[in-house]
């Protein structure tokens, strides 16, 4: 069997591009149904890429009914039968764009992504998460049964406390309870502070997820102005003063989409406000690891009585790896663990034990590092890119995953969207991020996904003709 040839592109996930050579070539009629595969090792050794990597592939083309595989026999490019039955699948999904564009941000298909919330796979430390899981897997104090501790696997609370200490948060280990990821810590919270009816203040814009996950709690949204400068307390202080919030749901350090970060005066004068006005903040600092110098984060200036705090590790380490945490007052946290028990949202030793390994082996902070200064050197080169196509930065790029823009004039953000889609290419207008009709003029860009010649080519062949 002939295998396709992959003229591997830099900044592009070399697994996804073996899946699009491979359904490239069964769909072009090169790989007959029902034909086998060359073996591992042949295939390996074709396109120069290490096992784990063709597996991965491999267990994608399988997902999508594209190959099959048989213990002991290897694989098969799948009959038309079952690509058919696929294709003829009844999808039940929201095609409005707006729907279309937050699963097309994280999803694995082939598409570039200059508007994705996460890093690329090329800047993730694969070998070293690997290591550690296969050191794991022979280790005798991995459980293989039972479901782990309610409150979340000791030693990486212990881990996290001392990380914690480090960002100049003192808390008890007690105080510190780990969830299967930010959106249902987040969730778990707003069950515990909000109830139907109750005024929840938010940004504007702010990342899209936060409305919809408010919506489900029965809440009333009030927005406040968040821009690439902060926030104008003024404005703020009669928010506070005409509608009485109850819980206000921001991000410290470099807030998404704007990638703002409070300054410790900006800080100090939120937290004052806040608390005269009887407002409880959540602090999702998913992003806060990011920074090359974070200022205080806002729990570590106001303590856990008024902040509660919420992160993970889906940023830094991996989209894929399901481990974050909440840091609360002794009693949230009790009964958060209580909630997850109710729930059942009991979290995964196995992932839990992973993170704990690379947190005190050091392999995390050297990792941190890296992917801090490649942040900084993509974001000064996308930063020139986009100014020199007409886009408008309010300020200039200082770190983190992403940079808002202004549009050159006469184009509109979500319209340029649904032609990128056409062309395999995933924006983020800024209209995804709140309902100011402002945000049609702006656009979310991620450094790391954009600094690709693909991407930036594709970006400015849409900008040079796009009808």
């Amino acid at each position: 069997m002939h295998l396709p040839t992959v003229a591997f592109q830099p900044g592009l996930s070399k697994v996804q591009q073996i899946v699009d050579a491979l359904s490239q070539a069964i769909d072009q009629g090169l790989l007959n149904p029902g034909s086998k595969l060359p073996s591992a090792r042949e295939m390996t050794a074709h396109w120069g890429v290490s096992k784990f990597t063709l597996i991965e592939a491999l267990d994608r083309l399988r997902g999508q009914d594209r190959i099959t595989s048989s213990q002991g026999l290897g694989y098969f490019v799948a009959t038309k039968t079952l690509q058919s039955g696929r294709a003829t699948a009844l999808d039940l999904l929201p095609q409005d764009l707006h729907s279309v564009l937050r699963r097309s941000l994280t999803g694995a298909s082939g598409a570039l992504r200059p508007g994705s919330g996460h890093l690329p796979e090329s800047w993730l430390e694969a070998s070293a998460l690997r290591g550690n899981m296969r050191q794991l897997s022979r280790s005798p104090a991995l459980r293989l049964t039972g479901y782990g501790d309610p409150a979340g696997y000791l030693p990486l609370r212990q881990a996290l406390q001392q990380k914690l200490l480090s960002q100049g948060l003192n808390v008890g280990v007690e105080q510190i309870i780990t969830t299967a990821n930010t959106v249902l810590g987040l969730d778990m919270l707003l069950r515990l502070r909000v109830r139907p009816g109750d005024t929840v203040l938010l940004d504007m814009p702010c990342y899209f997820n936060f409305h919809a996950n408010l919506a489900l709690h029965g809440v009333r949204v009030i927005t406040v102005e968040r821009t690439a400068q902060g926030l104008d307390l003024q404005a703020l202080q009669t928010l506070f003063s005409q509608h009485r919030p109850t819980l206000y749901l921001t991000t410290g350090l470099l807030h998404n989409p704007t990638g703002h970060s409070f300054t410790p005066g900006q800080a100090y004068g939120l937290l004052e406000l806040a608390k005269r006005y009887e407002c409880a903040i959540i602090e999702d600092d998913l992003y806060g690891d990011l920074h090359p110098e974070p200022p205080p984060r806002l729990v570590a200036l106001a303590g856990v009585e008024q902040v509660t705090y919420l992160s993970g590790f889906s940023k830094t380490l991996s989209a894929n790896l399901r481990v974050s945490f909440v840091v609360a007052s002794a009693q949230m946290a009790a009964e958060l663990t209580q909630m997850k028990l109710m729930c059942g949202g009991i979290t995964s030793e196995m992932l839990e034990q992973l993170v704990c390994s690379m947190l005190n082996d050091g392999t995390y902070h050297k990792h941190r590092k890296r992917v801090v200064q490649g942040l900084q050197a993509s974001g000064a080169r996308v930063s020139g890119w986009l100014q020199g196509l007409g886009f408008r930065l309010s300020v200039p790029y200082a770190g983190g995953m992403f940079i808002w823009a202004t549009l050159p004039a006469g184009l509109d953000g979500e319209t340029l969207a649904q032609q990128a889609l056409a062309r395999g290419l995933v924006l983020a207008p800024g209209i995804l991020f709140g309902f100011d009709p402002q945000l049609r003029r702006c656009m979310r860009f991620n450094v790391a996904h954009t600094d690709t010649p693909a991407v930036m080519a594709g970006v400015e062949a849409l900008l040079a003709n796009p009808t």
